[in-house]
């Protein structure tokens, strides 16, 4: 695993700390990491919609009925 140093500002720092010593993570680093794959998981989320957006922009609007773009965006929460 890459070693980085990173620099929080005071509040994020105490909110880091804090989530730590209330037992939601083990280390800094854990919740770290796990924020950024929050936010991978949301960008691919994001990529997916806009593309749905650009497709139905472009090309008139989507054929799939709402409970096929909803098992489709469950699908891509759930990786």
């Amino acid at each position: 695993m890459a070693r980085q140093s990173i620099s929080f500002t005071k509040a994020n720092d105490e909110w880091l700390k804090n989530q730590v010593d209330n037992k939601e993570y083990t280390s800094k680093s854990e919740l770290v990491n796990d924020l950024i794959r929050q936010a991978r998981k949301q960008q691919i989320e994001i990529d997916w919609i806009r593309a749905k957006l650009d497709k139905a922009e472009n090309g008139g609007f989507t054929n799939d009925s709402k409970q096929e773009i909803l098992a489709q965006s469950k699908s891509l929460l759930n990786g």
